[in-house]
């Protein structure tokens, strides 16, 4: 008597209609089996598609009648068996070499001869047919979604899948949330596990309930999809979803994403002030500090760099005391503090700029017009150089998405302009108010402050020669950059001979 196997599969969908549809061919086989008097020695069943070939159950099925230990298959239909040219040919040639010599299927008629042969393949190409002109019928879908702004994918965090519109929403659970994740990201103040701490206590959790991995963290801080973009296969495109965020502040993630991004160690020390604050300006590599106590019992705290650089032999060993580098972060934040007379000055300055401001303000919007045009142009040529070969498919996707965010920052810039009209007037008063304050941390005489007040407006510090360096963010750039005298009279320090030159350089930059 011919010993059977019994095969089931289901592709890989929802787990619950895997079973429930491996449980009806496993029920409908068996019947089928008692009504013909087949013995059947095993069943196997697997819950995998069949469109490539690689299953393991079905390559122990095969491997076990390649042995003997059966010649017969059961399955529900032939595509149940292969949906592959591989798989199908595999089945095919067992039945050649005699290793099969029977397949039933209640819904399809066999016999090992060359016309049930032919009917078999036929079967196995339909089978193979119906997969490749499925997916191109779901990859045409996709691309009119890609088309319309819609992202067919898994609704990122602060988003849900719209099961009715087919679409993406956000959800007024998490939106909020993720929303103020992104905001306190950007302001520079927060590492990796800092920032995946906040949201765990603001309910942002895994599935697990537990914290969110960091990977996925940082999945979060670089989708363009939360500044209304989406990336599809390493191509960016225009989405047509609510933003969170705007993309100035999707640049202010990345940037804070380098400077902060890296998990860093717990402090064995604590009240090292500056330690992980600057690095070496001659290796790149971070300063370290040392707590030493001297024989009289006062404690006193030094800065160095690490010196673990492997490339470069750095010289930079030698020690900056705390109360020095103390002295160095305070006439950093003097250079772009203002005086409470020069606040006023400005502020006085600035209502006369209103009217003058206006004049000017239908040629800015002009300009940006003009820029999204060429933008516009450039995309339109870079697809044509793409369909006529002259691009690979990574170059192309490289420079189309350098272009869309470039796009997207000046798109955001014209509606920024024109629905605030004028204002970087009040953008410049809160700078110069701000500046105004910077004077205040100073007379206050608060190392941490003024130390804070720096990472928030700069970047880039370094140490080299026991001194320090750092870049200042725009618009602090400008005080920082105002001829000494010139800011000494920002400060009231000297005569007025100096007020033509500071106002200059703000009211021609602004």
């Amino acid at each position: 008597m011919t010993k059977y196997f019994i095969y089931c599969r289901k592709s890989s969908e929802d787990e619950e209609r895997q079973v429930l549809s491996i449980e009806a061919q496993l029920t409908e086989l068996r019947d089928f089996a008692k009504q013909q008097n087949l013995f059947v020695v095993r069943e196997y069943y697997e819950s995998k598609t069949a469109k490539e070939p690689g299953r393991e159950i079905f390559n122990e099925m095969l491997g076990e009648i390649e042995k003997g230990n059966a010649s017969g298959i059961l399955a529900w239909n032939p595509d149940r068996l292969a949906r592959n040219s591989i798989d199908g040919g595999r089945i095919i040639y067992l039945v050649d070499t005699q290793k099969i010599t029977s397949l039933k299927f209640p819904t399809f008629w066999f016999e090992a001869t060359p016309q049930g042969k032919f009917m078999l393949s036929v079967a196995f190409g339909q089978a193979k047919y119906y997969t490749d002109n499925l997916r191109e019928n779901i990859l045409r879908g996709i691309r009119q979604k890609i088309r319309r702004g819609e992202l067919s994918a898994k609704a990122p965090l602060g988003y849900f899948n719209e099961p009715r519109l087919r679409t993406i929403e956000p959800d007024r659970k998490t939106f909020g949330k993720v929303k103020e994740i992104l905001g306190a990201f950007a302001s520079g103040q927060y590492t990796l596990t800092a920032i995946q701490r906040k949201m765990f206590s603001l309910g942002l959790v895994g599935k697990d309930g537990k914290h969110l991995a960091l990977s996925t963290v940082q999945k979060v801080l670089t989708n363009p999809f939360y500044y209304g973009h989406f990336r599809y296969r390493g191509e960016i495109h225009q989405g047509s979803h609510k933003p969170m965020i705007t993309k100035k502040l999707f640049d202010e993630i990345q940037v804070a994403l380098v400077q902060n991004g890296k998990p860093r160690k717990k402090r064995g020390e604590k009240g090292l002030l500056y330690k992980g604050f600057a690095v070496c300006g001659e290796c790149g590599y971070a300063i370290t500090a040392e707590r030493k106590i001297k024989k009289s019992g006062l404690v006193y705290h030094y800065y160095h760099c690490t010196g673990k650089s492997k490339t470069i032999d750095c010289s930079q060993t030698r020690f900056l005391r705390e109360e020095e580098m103390t002295r160095q972060v305070q006439d950093m934040v003097q250079k772009v503090s203002l005086s409470d007379e020069w606040r006023d000055k400005y502020l006085a300055k600035l209502e006369t700029e209103n009217e003058e401001s206006r004049h000017s303000s239908v040629l800015f919007v002009q300009n940006l017009k003009n820029d999204i045009s060429v933008i516009k142009t450039k995309l339109e040529r870079l697809t044509d150089a793409y369909l006529n070969e002259a691009l690979e498919l990574a170059e192309y996707q490289e420079r189309k998405n350098v272009l869309m965010s470039e796009k997207k920052s000046l798109e955001e810039k014209l509606t920024d302009f024109e629905r605030k009209g004028n204002h970087w007037l009040e953008l410049m008063r809160n700078w110069i108010i701000e500046a105004n304050q910077a004077e205040n941390l100073i007379k206050r005489e608060n190392p941490i402050e003024q130390k804070d007040f720096l990472v928030r407006i700069g970047s880039n510090r370094r140490l080299a020669a026991k001194k320090l360096e750092m870049y200042f963010k725009m618009p602090w750039e400008y005080f920082a950059k105002t001829p000494v005298r010139a800011a000494r009279f920002a400060r009231g320090e000297v005569n007025s001979s100096s007020n033509s030159l500071m106002w200059t350089r703000a009211d021609s930059n602004r």
